[in-house]
């Protein structure tokens, strides 16, 4: 069961796992390997099955990940909320590199790419909910 805890902020490989799980539900390490392993372009090395395996198991000991043993098979599912992960590390992001303006970041990420016309009514719509209410949460 997902619960809302302190952890620490997922690396960014921990955060490609919980991805998969969150996107697939729970999960074996073969399947979470083979799915990890499908996302990487032709010129990136293979994850091996023991690599990840380990990294699941430390991931374990920290809280992100649950594991279930079901017919000799070991399930895992992510401890966190996709949502709650993401605050925690755009929290650390903000704070970290953008001095803790949250102005500067949306910024530079609006600058940096190629924001689709879809996309910046998604944020005027957020920005209008956000000045409606009088609050930024």
């Amino acid at each position: 069961m997902i619960q809302e805890k302190i952890i620490p902020t997922p690396t960014d490989a921990e955060l490609e796992i919980l991805q998969v799980l969150w996107q697939n539900g729970q999960q074996t390490v073969r399947f979470i390997n083979d799915a990890l392993n499908e996302k990487r372009s032709a010129d990136q090395k293979e994850i091996g099955y023991t690599t990840t395996l380990k990294l699941m198991q430390i991931m374990l000991e920290k809280g992100l990940l649950e594991r279930n043993i079901i017919e000799r098979s070991h399930i895992y599912t992510p401890a966190i909320h996709e949502k709650t992960t993401q605050e925690q590390v755009l929290r650390s992001v903000v704070n970290n590199a953008f001095n803790g303006s949250a102005s500067n970041l949306v910024l530079r990420a609006l600058g940096s790419n190629n924001t689709s016309r879809e996309e910046l009514e998604k944020i005027k719509k957020l920005i209008d909910e956000i000045e409606k209410s009088g609050t930024n949460n």
